[in-house]
């Protein structure tokens, strides 16, 4: 018995050895490793590089939109752009019914803490196909790309003169405000925080996006049958006009609180002409006229209200009701007044047109570069009916003034306006205008970051010398032959959907 149970303990501890021996061949489970740490110092979407200290988010969005009785990304047939006026012929030939966009776009946002507060740096680009002007493999473009460090802000991106963006409220180009939003504006800018959200801001931007440009009546068919060929200004620079002399100086003093924000900006512009004479830019053995100093200044509210108990289901956007307004005066500075940096060409029935060109200033041979004087103001409000439903009522005035003096050199028979257009009627020659626009866009969010909705606008180009006749050259398939100025309007609708790939 003994022998039996010295065996049966024998092989017991064999067993144990044995597998003992084998426990100790099998692997060891690794310990989990984090591959991507999340970052929660900056909001949603953040990431830790891994390695470093720096937080990164990546996004994007695809958006396509059908646009009616306007084009180039939403600008109203007609109104205030080169290609937009070329469709206000209105003929079978010259316009788009219907004009279309897709457009991709890529983000990416890297922050990291450092002793003089966030590092950030900020980039955006993309592919699109916009008609009638891109082809149909698309265009390139970028319209942000900038660094934050200490209280500076570096490269392109929003001006720090915009007090509101009408992007809260629309889907259109607006022609009654100077909003930088579309396609940024390259800068150098230092903020200063005083506490309690007030801040104050000192910046020199490219005066090249905000650069109409001078025109000089010594050159014949300067401004044409939905044209505006002048670029007699040093501000404006092209390959074949540079001259630049100085940056616009920007001045912004702006709170934002939980109520809102509010802002007051001023900005100082070159209005200068070039050289005197009948080239594009003159010559130098003719001298030129003065440097001449454009200005603007404005101020803007937004305020947040109440949304009787809807939330929004989208993070990119508000999450209240909102009601925004902004109003800006220049002399000399139009392109803060206003997006609309082209000529304005809308016919009608009959023979009747609507003709208007934007200048910062009008010079001729011996004279000084008389500055135009022109002011805005724009508003919206949104209103969260439910977490996925949003409208939003929106509208704007532009009003644009020559003085005298440039009425005079521009009407002459040989200015810009009477060297093209033979004026026939008694009402007499004045190139003073207004624009009215007021919309109203409904948006559909399914389920968050997906926008689906409809923008209706409408637009009126009101002439100062409205009822004259005039002897006009052909515009596209329009032909040559006498046509009564009158004002003009247009309804344009705008359907977008857009996939936002960020949180």
């Amino acid at each position: 018995m003994k022998m039996v149970k010295s065996l049966l303990l024998s092989s017991a501890a064999g067993f144990v050895a044995v597998a003992g021996a084998q426990a100790a061949d099998l692997p060891v489970k690794a310990k989990p490793v984090e591959y991507v740490k999340v970052c929660s110092l900056y909001g949603a979407g953040f990431f830790y590089i891994p390695g470093t200290d720096t937080c990164i988010k990546i996004g994007g969005a695809v958006r396509v939109q059908a646009e009616w009785n306007a084009g180039a990304g939403g600008i109203p047939v007609g109104f205030g752009n080169t290609t937009e006026a070329g469709q206000g012929a209105r003929t079978r030939q010259n316009t788009n019914d219907i004009n279309q966009r897709t457009r991709i776009y890529f983000s990416v946002d890297a922050r990291q803490q450092t002793d003089y507060g966030t590092l950030r740096t900020y980039f955006r680009f993309g592919i699109q196909e916009t008609s009638p002007s891109d082809p149909v493999t698309g265009a390139a473009y970028w319209d942000r790309a900038f660094i934050q460090f200490a209280g500076f802000t570096v490269g392109k991106t929003l001006s720090f003169f915009d007090g509101m963006s009408m992007a809260t409220f629309n889907y259109n180009n607006p022609r009654t405000m100077g909003d930088t939003g579309p396609n940024g504006i390259t800068l150098w800018a230092y903020t200063a925080q005083f506490g309690n959200g007030i801040s104050a801001t000192l910046s020199a931007e490219d005066p090249t996006a905000r650069g109409k440009s001078v025109t000089s009546t010594q050159l014949a068919g300067t401004w044409g049958m939905g044209t505006l060929t002048s670029d007699a200004g040093l501000a404006g620079q092209s390959a074949t006009n540079n001259g630049f002399g100085y940056p616009d100086v920007i001045g912004a003093l702006r709170v934002d609180q939980a109520w809102g924000s509010a802002q007051l900006m001023g900005a100082m512009h070159d209005a200068s002409g070039a050289y005197y004479g009948t080239t594009t830019t003159g010559a130098q053995q003719f001298g030129h006229p003065s440097n001449a100093f454009g200005w603007a200044i404005g101020g803007s509210l937004a305020i947040n209200l109440p949304t009787f108990g809807a939330t929004s289901n989208v993070n990119s956007q508000p999450n209240v009701d909102q009601f925004q307004i902004q109003g800006v005066w220049a002399q000399g500075a139009a392109a803060y007044t206003t997006n609309a940096i082209g000529p304005y060409q809308l016919y009608g029935g009959g023979q009747s047109v609507g003709l208007a060109w934007l200048s910062d200033g009008v010079f001729s041979s011996g004279s000084s570069v008389e500055l135009t004087r022109t002011w805005s103001v724009t508003a919206g409000y949104q209103h969260l009916w439910t977490p996925n439903w949003r409208t939003s009522v929106y509208g704007g005035y532009l009003n644009v003034d020559y003085d005298g003096e440039a009425v005079n050199m521009l009407c002459s028979s040989t200015g810009a306006f009477g060297s093209v257009f033979a004026i026939s009627g008694s009402s007499g020659c004045n190139p003073d205008f207004h624009v009215w626009q007021a919309g109203t866009r409904t948006q559909w969010n399914p389920v968050s970051q997906l926008d689906i909705g409809v923008d209706v606008l409408y637009s009126k180009l009101q002439l100062a010398d409205s009822g004259t006749l005039v002897t006009a050259p052909a515009s596209g398939a329009r032909p040559a032959g006498v046509y009564t100025l009158s004002d003009q309007d247009v309804w344009s609708v705008m359907f977008r959907v857009q996939r936002n790939f960020w949180p």
